[in-house]
């Protein structure tokens, strides 16, 4: 999970808003300020489509190279090129619409979004409480990419119709939502589940100021 706010990327001028929920995915590129692992890193660039086609294509291009009788033919032949892209991109790293309500459940699908909601409530509680907001509404927007055979790549944000924009969070509503957000049995994997079964990827999660009670703001202040 990322964290996408201010201080938590190199380029935050992705961050401006002109609707929300402000979407990531497919429209800029999330570059993390902090050291990030290797593993982390290279799923970030595998989000590159230009760089999955490569990829893709790179077979036909080595073949093309090592017998120069085969490379006119490779060149010609487009229509191969777009159905090796479409076979990896649609049927290898996305789930086939036909295969999608066989991923989980849909009693256990609606269970784990009944706790998505409940979790990022919790969590927008505390910020709100923390902030001695007391009105306006915030959006927790849980964002995932769709590609399915890699690990979960998830983004959060909490937004505000105030703008509309990304809200600037602290080191601790960072960790806030951390500790809140994916607590089990919920966790990004199954929220990948969930979201690969039903297409749907964008989570928004709003929550009204006004209905933060007194002794959340109690905990805030005393913490």
């Amino acid at each position: 999970m990322i964290v996408v706010t201010h201080r938590t990327l190199r380029n935050p001028a992705i961050l401006k808003v002109r609707q929300l929920p402000r979407k990531f995915f497919g429209r800029v590129t999330v570059w993390p300020r902090t050291r990030v692992g290797f593993w982390l890193y290279l799923r970030l660039i595998i989000e590159f489509q230009a760089l999955r086609y490569a990829l893709t294509l790179l077979p036909l291009i080595l073949i093309g190279l090592s017998w120069n009788a085969m490379a006119l033919p490779m060149a010609q032949a487009p229509i191969l090129m777009v159905a090796m892209i479409w076979l990896v991109e649609m049927r290898l790293l996305r789930v086939p619409k036909a295969r999608r309500a066989r991923l989980i459940d849909a009693a256990a699908a609606d269970r784990g979004l009944d706790l998505l909601r409940l979790q990022a409530r919790a969590a927008l509680t505390r910020i709100a409480a923390g902030r001695d907001m007391k009105r306006g509404e915030l959006h927790l927007v849980i964002e995932q990419s769709e590609l399915w055979r890699l690990p979960p790549l998830t983004y959060v944000s909490v937004q505000s119709e105030d703008g509309p924009k990304v809200i600037a969070l602290s080191v601790e509503e960072c960790a806030i939502l951390r500790e809140e957000l994916f607590k089990a049995p919920l966790s990004e994997r199954l929220l990948q589940r969930i979201n690969q079964s039903q297409g749907v990827f964008l989570r928004d999660v709003t929550f009204d100021a006004r209905g933060v009670s007194a002794h959340a703001r109690l905990a805030a202040a005393l913490g």
